[in-house]
């Protein structure tokens, strides 16, 4: 149900916050809304939402730093808004973690839409592995990891559990029920997120380039997920 989905706004504007609202409180949504990253720290001690919706030019600490802080303490979706609507502005944003980024003005429809589309990506069920690729105890092999797709969890060869967000997990789970097989940006894109890729797209390879901070014991020199120059990317399980 809608109403039980939760929506911080992060925005300076006081328009802007008032817009979101009134406009997503109105489609069923619980949305809260502050104006800085100390109201935000505040809130989200007391408190985690569903969704953050993220201003790039908050006074003092910005949006991008707090992208990052969001990235590494919770595997929450975040959507990045921002007045710079340039490639490179859209780029960094993924960089740093966002799920998505969406230049002002918008057209708040359009932030509905893409609400919604990040909020079904964070909540699908786990896909049940190929019956070939499931492991005893139905782990999966990931280099000297193990990957649980039924707890959606990854653990490194001492044990321990490794913090994946949706979005990654969504990723290696599709590499990992297709090893030793290239699969290109559009494939990849197409089993995680349903859509096409662009050539100015990069959230694919920065999405790879932190998996393989995790999996790999030398990420420059990558073992698990390899480049295939000219198609894409292969997982090869080690």
């Amino acid at each position: 149900m809608t109403e039980q989905i939760r929506i911080l706004v992060v925005d300076d504007d006081e328009a802007i916050r008032e817009l979101l609202l009134d406009y997503l409180g109105g489609q069923g949504y619980r949305v809260e809304a502050v104006a800085d990253s100390v109201q935000m720290r505040a809130w989200l001690a007391e408190a985690l939402p569903d969704l953050v919706l993220l201003d790039v030019g908050l006074p003092g600490e910005d949006g991008l730093s707090l992208a990052r802080y969001l990235r590494e303490h919770h595997d929450l979706p975040v959507i990045m808004v921002s007045g710079a609507g340039t490639p490179l502005d859209r780029i960094v944003g993924l960089e740093v973690g966002a799920d998505d980024y969406l230049a002002k003005p918008f057209d708040p429809r359009e932030l509905l839409a893409r609400v919604k589309t990040v909020l079904r990506r964070y909540r699908r069920a786990p896909a049940a592995a190929s019956p070939e690729s499931v492991e005893t105890g139905e782990l999966l092999k990931v280099g000297l990891c193990r990957l649980d797709l039924a707890s959606r969890q990854l653990f490194g060869a001492d044990g321990s559990e490794i913090p994946l967000t949706a979005m990654e997990f969504d990723l290696l789970q599709a590499f990992a029920q297709r090893p030793n097989r290239p699969l290109s940006r559009d494939q990849l894109l197409n089993l995680t997120q349903h859509r096409d890729w662009n050539p100015f797209d990069r959230s694919i390879d920065i999405r790879i380039a932190r998996l393989r901070r995790k999996l790999e014991p030398d990420p420059d020199k990558p073992q698990v997920i390899r480049t295939v120059r000219g198609v894409g990317y292969m997982f090869v399980p080690g």
